[in-house]
């Protein structure tokens, strides 16, 4: 069932139910109504007989019956009594027929010791006591309300009517105020569809930016804009590793073509696999880093962490990094080195972070003109810092917001040192999964590189905040 449907269904049952409950309120209070002006003519009647039978003694039936025709509503099988508590016995009755009913509801009458109203079958009934020359005579006074059942029929055809016709109008009415209300929701829903790779960056229009579908229009509009973010990172990041891969790949076609073209010496062969080799390195690396990188594109929560002591982990990384190259200086120092273990262990994947701590240490050595990079290690108020010196060439500061970006290499370094442009922004993904902070600053001097990470003895974790 769709959201029109459901809301005129709805809509629908609302009314219907003020309707009824409105509906039964009027009978309801009809029948109140009624009931009461009845209860009131019967005590006139039952007045006027005791005036005709006490003041001015003359009342019989055919005097009654003139007052009563005198009356514009006449009481239908109306029967009044006159009871005589003295005599213990019926002095006077219109209709002799209905003494019996009289004499059923009497001692209800007598116990009330006043007037009283009373339902018996489909007569109304009202008595009163009267004292005449000091003997106590009790009036009672019965009729069939005819016109006021005839009035109540009348009135529950005509809810029934009304309320049938309100229901019919208000299931139109409902129908066409949903469709109303939901044109909205449609005109964004053709919007959306129409929203394709190629026209990304088309956006949601809605005249009212304040009411709640300009709200959703607007979380619309911002899930578009990071998913054209997405996208864009996409291409850059397929153009790239396209370009990356494709130049050592090309490079090694040409170096077999031209070398099977004809017979070599074992000299050329030699420097050909050296040079295969070479091409063959760069390529695992490549293929290693952009594996590092889609590792990283995941949730912090999905990574397993455990307790990670970091100075003894910089030391493993120091010896991981020299390996690979020998001609790497790597210097590092501990400032105000802790008496607490714990002020030095994370919370963390051991893998993870390493890579990190190897491709900062990677990274300013490479930059580095002799090959050397200052590491400096140092504990504050829960946390593990870190930073990493290198005597290089100044990063420009228009490039420096950008250096976290996937492939962007600044042009001051990318014609004088080789690399792929992802080393640093897999550290600044792994470094924000652990709930750390980096920064760089570089200047004449030098470039720093500094990572902070939340030791086990932060109170709550940042994730938690």
């Amino acid at each position: 069932m769709n959201i029109r449907l459901r809301l005129t269904f709805q809509f629908i049952a609302l009314v219907t139910a003020i309707m009824i409950l409105f509906s039964v309120g009027v009978y309801f209070f009809s029948k109140l109504y009624l009931e009461k002006r009845f209860y009131k003519r019967l005590q006139n009647s039952a007045v006027t007989t005791a005036t005709l039978l006490f003041e001015i003694q003359a009342a019989d039936t055919t005097v009654l019956k003139l007052v009563n025709i005198s009356d514009k509503e006449i009481l239908h099988d109306e029967s009044v009594s006159v009871y005589s508590q003295t005599d213990n016995k019926f002095i006077f009755s219109t209709e002799k027929g209905n003494e019996k009913i009289h004499a059923q509801v009497l001692p209800r009458v007598i116990s009330t010791q006043a007037s009283s109203y009373l339902m018996v079958d489909d007569y109304q009934v009202f008595g009163m006591s009267i004292q005449y020359k000091g003997n106590n005579h009790w009036i009672i006074v019965s009729a069939v309300d005819e016109a006021g059942k005839e009035a109540l029929s009348d009135l529950r055809k005509i809810l029934m009517i009304m309320t049938l016709v309100a229901i019919l109008l208000v299931g139109l009415s409902g129908w066409i105020f949903a469709d109303k209300a939901l044109a909205p929701m449609s005109a964004i829903t053709r919007q959306v569809n129409s929203i394709f790779p190629k026209n990304i960056g088309k956006r949601v229009e809605h005249p009212d930016r304040e009411d709640e579908i300009g709200l959703l229009v607007d979380t619309f509009n911002r899930l578009l804009d990071r998913v054209e973010q997405t996208l864009l990172t996409q291409k850059i990041f397929i153009a790239n590793v396209s370009h990356e891969l494709k130049n050592p790949l090309t490079k090694i076609y040409s170096q077999l073509e031209i070398t099977l073209l004809q017979p070599r010496s074992v000299e050329v062969y030699q420097k050909l696999l050296s040079s295969l080799k070479d091409d063959t390195r760069t390529l695992t690396q490549l293929t290693n880093t952009l594996l590092d990188l889609a590792n990283t594109v995941v949730d912090s929560k999905a990574i397993a962490k455990t307790s990670v002591r970091m100075d003894e982990l910089l030391w493993d990384a120091k010896s991981q990094v020299q390996k690979w190259h020998e001609d790497y200086q790597i210097n590092i120092s501990f400032n105000d080195f802790p008496e607490e273990e714990d002020t030095l262990v994370i919370n963390g994947n051991e893998a993870a972070l390493k890579v990190v701590l190897m491709n900062l240490m990677d990274n300013a050595c490479k930059f580095s003109e002799n090959k050397t990079v200052k590491v400096d290690f140092s504990t504050n108020d829960y946390w593990i810092k870190l930073s990493f010196f290198n005597d290089g060439p100044a990063i420009p500061a228009k490039d420096l917001p950008n250096i976290f970006e996937p492939f962007y290499r600044s042009n001051a370094t990318a014609q004088s040192v080789k690399g792929h442009g992802v080393g640093l922004t897999i550290v600044h993904r792994i470094t924000q999964l652990h709930n750390g902070q980096i920064d760089v600053e570089s200047s004449s001097e030098g470039t720093t590189f500094r990572v902070s990470f939340p030791s086990i003895l932060m109170p709550v974790p940042l994730s938690d905040l």
